[in-house]
């Protein structure tokens, strides 16, 4: 009996297990040029899926859900199964053996993960490129015998299909949202389209504004003909440098249905001759988009105060309270909210009062990305603690942004705010919130004890030796404290100083964000955080406005510092480095532990 039930209880797990696992389906080979499915499925209803990064393959959509519920009756007994699939399409772009990380979901409130799996691409000989074509044309003639052989491309000529790019706006200031849009123009039927290569637009930082969004079509008049239109893909552009600039073209395979007349036979199957019996036939026609030219005019002169932000802009802030105890937290929050480069905005500076401690920023995004651009709201959240009790204000704060529109700098005020401390806890509370505890001893009658002892002064000689040896450490702490004070008051007249230890912590907690988008797949959050961390630290150590910061003013300022030519070298080239990983990827998950530790050596040396 103990052996049927441990057998039993045995199955019973297995088959938890296996209700819980996540399975990938994909092929061991493909030929270089392929393209092929990545299938990852389980047979339960799965939450918050991620996938893995693909690397040496490109992504060329997905991934696509599906789900599939089956219900059974046995014996009166309703069972019901749930089964959900995240499926890729891959392109195989280098020959040699691949790995598909694991990608991972949530089923029933635990988390689990697929295994990994190794893809071997291969070249494809000659002799079996012959052979495939012969296969696909075997198989057009087994699907209709009285198809034509396929017909060439060139066929189809560029007025009949064609893709373009157009921009919102070809001379925007740097920081400016631009949307640049990707539409196919055809005047015969698509069955589907594949994007080859993305473009890599370099001076530029890109949002994809396609994800979960419909192909929008429509009808468009150029010249004398009329097409179909089909917007494939939008985003937004942001200048990172002044001067031209170029949007690389986007490449693209169309696979196009053109109807095919029949050969005559002079046969009775001649009287089928008519465009009702007609076939259509897929054709497979390479296109790719135009170049476009953009000329970034610069910021003018920002005023002081000047965080970057570039767009239309609303600016809120304050406390969650305006009375608190000494030594308890209050939070102090800056909303901007609008559209433009709200994830390119630096943190604001609020001048807090001396009294407060104050903790780093936590940013929270609520961002979306629509048709239209980026728009939505960053708040910057600092937890304070007064330490002393009292009448503090929080000075006022001003938001600047640049309107693009009216060519202007424009300041959004947050009013002063006062705060009221009261008294905390003692045992936490500074020397000064003490000084009231004292006063009110002083008013108190101490307690007289009834019977004193009297002793001698020869008595006392070993507590007169304390009393000095007490009395020399109290100057020695007074002098210790007053070298001390000196110190940080000329560290807080030090304004650089200040400014270069504040890039430090900020560049180290960037880079510490970075260093978790390392091994995930989210490659903008990753080259965000670097983007941030070298050119903070460059603007803050050498005093160069965020408005005139790139890469010609660095290396300017680089000369008059009279910085060591090795050390600008290489300063040059991680920004070059930087620049050409975002914007043009060969092996993403390589350049970006390239990337990663390049800036961390210069932040270092920095």
């Amino acid at each position: 009996m103990k052996r049927i039930t441990t057998i039993i209880i045995s199955l019973l797990l297995t088959t938890a297990a296996f209700a819980q696992s996540l399975t990938i389906q994909a092929p061991d080979q493909v030929y270089v040029g392929d393209n092929f499915t990545v299938r990852f499925s389980v047979n339960e209803q799965a939450k918050d899926f991620r996938g893995p990064s693909f690397k040496g393959f490109s992504l060329i959509s997905g991934p696509s859900t599906s789900s599939q519920t089956s219900m059974s009756f046995v014996n009166g007994q309703m069972s019901r199964s749930v089964s959900t699939s995240f499926s890729y399409n891959l392109v195989a772009d280098l020959e040699g053996t691949f790995t598909i990380e694991a990608a991972s979901c949530v089923v029933d409130g635990k988390k689990i993960s697929s295994p990994r799996k190794e893809v071997r691409v291969v070249k494809m000989s000659a002799a079996q490129q012959q052979q495939r074509q012969k296969q696909q044309a075997q198989q057009r003639q087994a699907y209709d015998p009285w198809a034509q052989q396929p017909q060439p491309a060139a066929t189809i000529d560029e007025k009949t299909l064609f893709a373009r790019a157009s921009i919102s706006k070809s001379n925007p200031y740097r920081g400016e949202q631009i949307i640049v849009t990707y539409k196919i123009y055809t005047q015969v039927p698509i069955s589907q389209f594949a994007i080859d290569k993305l473009p890599g637009n370099r001076g530029f930082w890109a949002e994809d504004l396609s994800v979960g969004q419909q192909i929008r079509q429509y009808e468009e008049t150029v010249g004398d003909r009329h097409y179909q239109v089909a917007e494939i893909r939008r985003g937004a552009l942001f200048a990172q440098e002044n001067g031209k600039l170029t949007i690389e073209p986007l490449d693209l395979n169309v696979l196009a249905m053109v109807q095919q007349q029949r050969r005559r036979t002079n046969s009775i199957w001649d009287l089928f001759d008519d465009p009702f019996f007609n076939t259509r036939q897929a054709v497979e026609r390479p296109l790719s988009t135009n170049r476009i030219n953009v000329n970034v005019r610069p910021l003018p002169n920002a005023p002081e105060g000047f965080s970057g932000a570039v767009g239309s802009f609303d600016a809120k802030g304050g406390t969650n309270t305006d009375k608190v105890k000494a030594n308890e937290a209050v939070t102090y929050r800056i909303t901007v909210s609008g559209r433009g480069n709200l994830m390119l905005i630096d943190a604001p500076q609020p001048d807090f009062p001396a009294v407060f401690e104050v903790y780093d920023p936590q940013i929270e995004d609520n961002i979306n990305k629509g048709a239209d651009g980026i728009s939505g709201s960053r708040t910057y959240e600092w937890v304070l603690i007064p330490r002393s009790k009292g009448e503090y204000t929080i000075p006022a704060f001003n938001f600047i942004y640049f309107n693009p529109e009216s060519g202007e700098y424009i300041t959004k005020r947050i009013p002063a705010q006062v705060v009221h401390v009261e008294k905390g806890d003692a045992r936490g509370m500074s020397s000064a919130s003490g000084k009231d505890d004292v006063k009110l001893l002083n008013r108190d009658i101490n307690y007289i004890h009834p019977l004193t002892k009297l002793s001698t002064a020869k008595e006392n000689d070993n507590a007169g030796a304390a009393f000095y040896i007490l009395a020399l450490l109290i100057i020695a702490a007074v002098a210790g404290y007053i070298v001390f004070a000196n110190k940080r008051k000329a560290s807080e007249q030090d304004i650089a100083g200040m400014r270069m230890k504040r890039a430090t912590r900020m560049a180290q907690k960037r880079l510490k964000k970075a260093a978790a988008f390392l091994g995930s797949g989210d490659t903008n959050r990753f080259y965000e955080e670097i983007y941030r961390a070298i050119w903070g630290c460059l603007a803050d150590k050498y005093s160069i406005p965020l408005a005139n910061l790139n890469r010609d003013t660095v290396s300017a300022c680089l000369n008059d510092k009279q910085v060591p030519e090795a050390q600008q070298q290489r300063i040059m080239q991680v920004l070059q480095d930087v620049d050409m990983a975002r914007f043009a990827p060969i092996n993403p998950e390589a350049q970006k532990q390239n990337i990663y530790t390049e800036a961390l050596i210069m932040i270092a040396e920095l």
